[in-house]
């Protein structure tokens, strides 16, 4: 495998912009239509660096043949911020395209997947949401899943990224609404997958996640076992999604 670090100009961004990229190491042209990408996502305190220095993604990829993308949005909650960056912009639109233009991985829907960690559990499952038509799979491990509820823990972070909390209810930024919109659309949607410890303070949310997605009837991989919010468990995790990953 080779580990690549890129800094590049984001234009929707207005400054430099950096990804950690790992791709399959081989002899001759890359398989045609490209290597299958994970686009995996990082937490509230972290930034595109973490998995790599935290977990053993880089093993778990080769074994699969996967390339990763991983991307800096700072905390931003991949969304397009009321007071300051577009990071969604960014994440949903040139990131995948400057990717594709630097690395040969896929395109194609079939090839593509997306997961995340806490804050980038509930980006991973925006992107599949928005647009299902553009991942096969997504997973979330220990996601932030309502933002409305994390205003009350991360208040100054939410003003910043959302304006007014009002606004979240029935929004594209809110999982629930947009997992009843893509159903009652009749939207074809990624498989997904949700993991969460049972002692993390996340956990409720996960809960309510998944018991309204088996209400719609999506097609829902879930998981849990003893665990907090912490890298050990997302080490554990990670390795089970990579597997879990429908590769074609």
């Amino acid at each position: 495998m080779a580990l690549l670090q890129c800094q590049f100009f984001a234009e929707s961004l207005g400054v430099q912009a950096t990804m950690n990229v790992i791709l399959p190491q081989r002899r001759g042209r890359p398989p045609e239509g490209g290597h299958p990408v994970l686009y995996l996502l990082h937490g509230n305190s972290d930034d595109h660096s973490m998995w790599i220095r935290r977990t053993s993604v880089e093993r778990y990829a080769e074994a699969r043949g996967l390339a990763v993308v991983m991307p800096a949005v700072n905390r931003s909650y991949y969304t397009d911020m009321a007071y300051g960056p577009n990071y969604w912009t960014f994440v949903s639109e040139e990131l995948p395209e400057t990717a594709r233009s630097f690395f040969p991985i896929a395109e194609r829907r079939e090839g593509r997947f997306v997961a995340g960690l806490s804050m980038g559990g509930y980006g991973a499952f925006k992107l599949a949401l928005r647009h299902p038509d553009r991942f096969a799979a997504a997973a979330s491990l220990s996601g932030a899943l309502d933002v409305y509820r994390m205003w009350d823990i991360r208040e100054a972070d939410m003003k910043l990224i959302f304006g007014k909390r009002s606004r979240i209810r029935g929004s594209d930024d809110d999982l629930f609404a947009l997992a009843r919109k893509r159903v009652e659309e009749g939207a074809t949607l990624p498989k997904l997958y949700q993991c969460c410890g049972t002692e993390d303070f996340l956990y409720r949310d996960n809960i309510r996640f998944r018991a309204h997605a088996e209400r719609l009837g999506c097609e829902l991989t879930y998981r849990e076992e003893a665990g907090d919010h912490e890298w050990s468990y997302w080490d554990r995790n990670i390795e089970r999604v990579i597997q879990w990953l429908p590769l074609p």
